[in-house]
């Protein structure tokens, strides 16, 4: 236990009797156990969420929409919405995005807003480095009011915090036509949620760090096998690695299976609609202490739109 926690007990006493109990249940363990960014099964199709260096790598406007419910059945799990933009600009070898995100889980709350930028260094001919950076921020609330108040006559029971959070991040993405790896810390300032002078958590935005990689491997004329890796790291938590490996038929439909360490299995599919327009969804169950629980696992949804002229039927893009 750190030394802010330890502040942060010492002013309890001039606490309510809701703020206690909110710090007990809640603060404490997304502090000590808990990974703090968005979770998704679909972070394949979506690499902009936590790496700005994706940015400008499809190499037309390219919009993506995400919905993620987790542990369905479990009050207060979390449930999670993603938009991603980009696209490369007039000028040479850069890119413009911007990525959204809006994340609940129990009484907290966290709506995110970051641009990104991308510079592309060609390595040869179907080889390329980007660089990225994002700056943007975080809206943080708590709304007490959706937690069990001890004493309903708590002057605080109906109350919220909400605090804005300015921060940036960096990458940096290496790709081919059937390889791609990449490094990123989406925020790379962490950050404290105060409210009256009283610390509500030790560090209420910790930097994460994100490393990714995929391969594509030719089958025959018609079948492909994508595989990717995802690990995510933060300071007092367990390392979380997703293993996915899919089925890519006859450059339309993608159906494959999830691992995610010592947390969840899951199933994912999608299918190219129109040459522009993709659709997918992933489920994925718990493993851990959570299968014991009544719920009724992950779902997630995805919706992927593509402008210009590099369509996916014509020159298809595995990243």
């Amino acid at each position: 236990m750190n030394q802010d926690i330890l502040k942060s007990y010492i002013k309890l006493t001039n606490m309510s009797v809701l703020k206690y109990f909110t710090i007990l249940v809640f603060v404490i363990p997304v502090m000590s156990v808990a990974q703090q960014d968005e979770q998704s099964s679909m972070y394949m199709f979506n690499p902009l969420l936590f790496n700005p260096a994706y940015a400008g790598s499809k190499n037309d406007f390219h919009a993506v929409a995400v919905a993620r419910s987790q542990w369905i059945g479990i009050k207060g799990a979390p449930q999670s919405q993603f938009i991603s933009l980009h696209s490369p600009i007039k000028f040479r070898n850069m890119a413009l995005g911007l990525h959204l995100s809006n994340d609940k889980i129990g009484a907290r709350g966290r709506i995110s807003a970051y641009l990104d930028y991308a510079y592309t260094l060609q390595l040869g001919k179907d080889r390329k480095l980007n660089f990225g950076i994002s700056a943007g921020g975080d809206q943080i609330s708590v709304d007490y009011s959706k937690l069990y108040a001890l004493d309903p006559n708590d002057p605080q029971y109906l109350a919220s915090v909400s605090q804005f959070k300015f921060n940036g991040g960096g990458g940096v993405y290496y790709h081919s036509n059937r390889f791609y790896a990449g490094l990123s810390i989406p925020r790379l300032v962490q950050a404290k949620l105060y409210e009256d002078d009283v610390l509500l958590s030790g560090s209420y935005i910790k930097r994460h760090y994100f490393l990714t990689t995929g391969y594509v491997i030719p089958i025959n004329s018609v079948i492909d096998l994508k595989t990717s890796f995802l690990l995510k790291m933060v300071e007092n938590a367990p390392v979380t690695a997703d293993l996915n490996a899919n089925v890519f038929f006859f450059k339309k439909f993608w159906f494959g299976g999830m691992y995610r360490y010592n947390e969840s299995v899951g199933i994912n599919a999608a299918y190219q609609l129109k040459e522009s327009l993709m659709f997918g969804y992933s489920f994925d169950f718990p493993i851990n202490g959570l299968s014991t629980a009544r719920n009724f696992g992950s779902h997630e949804v995805m919706l992927s739109y593509q402008f210009g002229k590099n369509k996916a039927y014509g020159s298809p893009r595995y990243f």
